[in-house]
């Protein structure tokens, strides 16, 4: 498998070559994008217990959903929430979502299995505790395709006897896409969720793939975005929790593992920090952004919301400003999810530019995901480089798609060109920079960022000597990059 893969990879290293080389100098015309909608959906996602923390008791669980219930309720926010199959079984919760307004409020299914829905589909249960984080025991790839079903069918039937109809979205650190084609096709299931990219968080590890918004899965692996119609899931997955931009990348860089640095509200340093919520919700709204721009906001119960109420308290009044400047759009995920298939055939191009850091760095951002690759480029003190490059293959089958993992971790990737987290070390930071012919590296400050067109998004960096600029141009299918000025020629 991992000759095959690299085989493969060297393939299309090639051909992404052959293609950005043809780019080069091409003009398109500018179709005058729209102004790009701003989505957000507020997810929180439920569990009955939490094994791990002694005081983290059933009770703590479900005061923290009656809180976040109130919060939302006082600011009348569109919401979700995604129950576990042992709190979907629990009378407490299944009165206390009962009682939502349905115009305003999703119930879903939040896809990790516990001990009494493996027992309910006759299965045997394998954790250490009633709900096992372990990867082959606590998620679905865990499971052969067959029990999949037996999972899917016991949980989708008990949901209609207690809500009267299945369920629209289903959210999961990861899912794998045997189960999600079967929801889909099954249970008319529209919309879905998973984890940010990180690294070894949990034991969960999910690198390279497309890094914000929607995608389209391929029918074999559920991480990996689709480039044909025919070869796609017809349900797009959301990337969750809202990474930074600029640090999460490489946070815990040479080391293998990441630190989390997102909106989730119980970081201090981020997510729970009103001047850093602020900086992102900034940018959120007003950057460039192509065809538009989503964020997940919430947080599962398990981190109680002792822990997370400030977080949490600070994020519904920055949304509310928000929402009354007419600055963004919030709907439950379901909502998303017909409103992305109802505009989109295939997956979008979209971006994300940070041109203000809110650090003393002062790093600039900007990232590009399409149906074929995700890109990065990182500004930091007057030098630009590619931090990341990952290619999509649709034909790239999950190590989970047909058997189940055995390990308590799990491991997603797409196919790296560069890998600015993988590929560096303590002394030496991986990444494509830009260089004169003497080797030495190009400097400027300017960055102009231009989204004119729904499709294509074109970087202008203005170079200090010789005065020139440097146009890189992404659009969906390659990434061209040309010169003009004084620098063309050095």
């Amino acid at each position: 498998m991992r000759k095959k893969r690299k085989w493969m990879l060297m393939i299309y290293m090639f051909v992404f070559l052959l293609i950005t080389t043809h780019g080069i100098g091409q003009d398109k015309e500018d179709k005058g994008q729209k102004c790009s909608p701003r989505l957000v959906n507020i997810i929180n996602f439920i569990r009955q217990c939490e094994p791990r923390i002694d005081w983290i008791t059933e009770e703590v669980l479900y005061q923290t959903v009656v809180e976040q219930v109130n919060i939302i309720k006082q600011y009348n926010f569109k919401a979700t929430f995604l129950l576990q199959y042992d709190a979907l079984i629990d009378p407490r919760y299944q009165k206390l979502m009962k009682e939502l307004p349905a115009a305003q409020f999703e119930v879903g299914a939040w896809w990790e299995i516990p001990q009494p829905l493996v027992e309910k589909s006759g299965l045997k249960w394998r954790g250490r505790y009633p709900w096992d984080w372990h990867a082959d025991v606590g998620f679905a790839t865990g499971y052969t395709p067959e029990e999949r079903e037996k999972l899917v069918d016991t949980y989708m039937e008990d949901f209609k006897k207690i809500f009267g109809s299945y369920p629209k979205s289903v959210g999961s650190w990861f899912i794998d896409a045997y189960s999600l084609k079967y929801m889909h096709d099954k249970y008319g299931i529209v919309a879905s969720c998973n984890c940010k990219d990180q690294v070894g968080t949990d034991g969960y590890t999910l690198w390279g793939g497309y890094w914000s918004g929607g995608y389209y899965p391929s029918l074999v692996n559920a991480y990996m975005p689709a480039q044909n119609p025919e070869k796609q899931i017809p349900v797009p997955i959301f990337r969750m929790l809202g990474s930074d931009p600029i640090h999460q990348y490489d946070s815990g860089l040479g080391t293998g593992n990441q630190r989390v640095i997102s909106l989730e509200p119980v970081y201090e340093k981020a997510g729970g920090d009103e001047r850093w919520c602020r900086w992102y919700f900034d940018w959120f709204v007003n950057a460039p952004a192509l065809n538009y721009a989503y964020v997940q906001v919430g947080q599962e119960n398990s981190f109680t919301w002792k822990r997370m109420s400030r977080g949490y308290e600070i994020q519904m009044k920055i949304l509310d400003e928000l929402v009354k400047n007419g600055k963004i759009v919030l709907q439950t995920l379901s909502e998303t999810g017909r409103w992305f298939k109802e505009n989109y055939r295939v997956t979008p191009p979209t971006s994300v530019v940070v041109l203000k850091d809110h650090s003393k760095k002062n790093l600039k951002t900007i990232w590009f995901n399409s149906r074929f690759y995700r890109a990065n480029l990182l500004w930091e003190q007057g030098t630009l480089r590619f931090r990341d490059i990952h290619l999509f293959d649709e034909n790239m089958v999950s190590d989970y798609f047909e058997k189940p993992g055995t390990s308590s971790q799990c491991f997603y990737y797409t196919l790296p060109l560069v890998d600015g987290f993988y590929w560096s070390s303590l002394r030496k930071i991986a990444s494509l920079r830009f260089k004169y012919n003497n080797g030495k590296e190009l400097k400027g400050n300017n960055l102009v960022v231009h989204d004119s067109s729904a499709d294509e998004l074109l970087v202008q960096w203005s170079i200090d000597f010789p005065a020139g600029e440097i146009l890189i141009r992404f659009d969906e299918r390659c990434l061209s990059i040309s010169a003009r000025g004084g620098i063309k020629d050095k």
